[in-house]
């Protein structure tokens, strides 16, 4: 059996910056089991498989699986494989429109497609669920587990807590990127504090306008095989819901130009959006441009 794949940097303009995502676009005849093993063999952060849609009105399934673990949902790849099926111009044979709908575990993922004039260059996900935040995390908790101190934990705005539009994760700001840049996971305490089913990871993130940018972030998720993440679209449009809903006014529209992967030298640049109106989140959405890097086949 030969199956055919294409990878791509996300949330990048320059080939080997981004995130790079592994992307099967017929996925037709793999077990699950299978579909573990490819993620692990590939050992990116995400491998993507594409299904045909249990409703025909969507555009596909699609199984988004780390080297460890299958995932409800997550931001590079919808992002990542949109842009392979768009530049294919078809998803098992049928057309490609400038929107898709991809059926996912966490629900239904919109995405539309990012042209520079008539050229494709990336794409743009609305999230799936709408923002819950959960329990907080004790900063002594996130300091042990990403090797800082509780001082450089900033309290003043939020508590370190656990939100989702679609995957769960932990999020907690710091007071300095001098802190951000210091960071290192350790997977002890994330088994020991924060277990594969409570959370994710840890996106950390400073308010950081340097060099046009809006906030800068990293993530860890050992538990899930990815010690650090380039960039991670679940998490950023989260954290875009979270900020504007900390936010007084009951009518906002929130833009934030987020870097990640800058300390692992993949720096990335990740667009978030969220829209308040009447005091409630109404849309929360993210994208980026991607690049197209290698294809080939695996022999199975």
């Amino acid at each position: 059996m030969q199956v055919d794949f294409v990878t791509v940097d996300v949330f990048t303009t320059q080939r080997f910056g981004g995130n790079p995502l592994a992307v099967i676009p017929d996925a037709r005849g793999l077990a699950t089991e299978q579909m573990q093993a490819i993620a692990a063999e590939f050992n990116l952060a995400e491998t993507t498989f594409v299904l045909p849609p249990k409703d025909a009105a969507h555009t596909a399934e699609v199984r988004i699986f780390t080297p460890r673990a299958e995932l409800p949902f997550a931001g590079h790849p919808n992002v990542g494989t949109a842009f392979v099926l768009a530049s294919r111009g078809d998803c098992l044979g049928s057309a490609v429109g400038d929107s898709l709908m991809f059926e996912e575990r966490a629900g239904l993922v919109r995405l539309d497609l990012v042209r520079d004039a008539a050229t494709l260059v990336g794409a743009r996900l609305t999230a799936p669920q709408p923002l819950t935040r959960g329990n907080d995390v004790a900063p002594d908790v996130i300091a042990a587990a990403c090797s800082i101190a509780p001082a450089d934990v900033e309290m003043a705005n939020h508590a370190p807590c656990i939100a989702s539009c679609g995957l769960p994760l932990v999020f907690a700001e710091l007071k300095t990127r001098a802190a951000l840049a210091a960071a290192r996971p350790r997977a002890d305490v994330f088994a020991a504090h924060l277990p594969a089913d409570r959370a994710t990871g840890i996106l950390l993130y400073v308010k950081d306008r340097s060099g046009g940018f809006d906030i800068q972030a990293r993530m860890f998720a050992p538990l899930y095989g990815v010690p650090e993440d380039p960039a991670t679209g679940s998490a950023n449009v989260a954290l875009a819901g979270l900020l504007a809903s900390l936010r007084p006014e009951r009518e906002l529209s929130l833009q934030l130009r987020i870097a990640q992967g800058v300390d692992m030298g993949r720096p990335s640049l990740l667009e978030a959006a969220a829209e308040k109106r009447d005091g409630k989140l109404a849309r929360l959405s993210i994208g980026g441009r991607c690049v197209a890097v290698m294809r080939g086949t695996i022999a199975l």
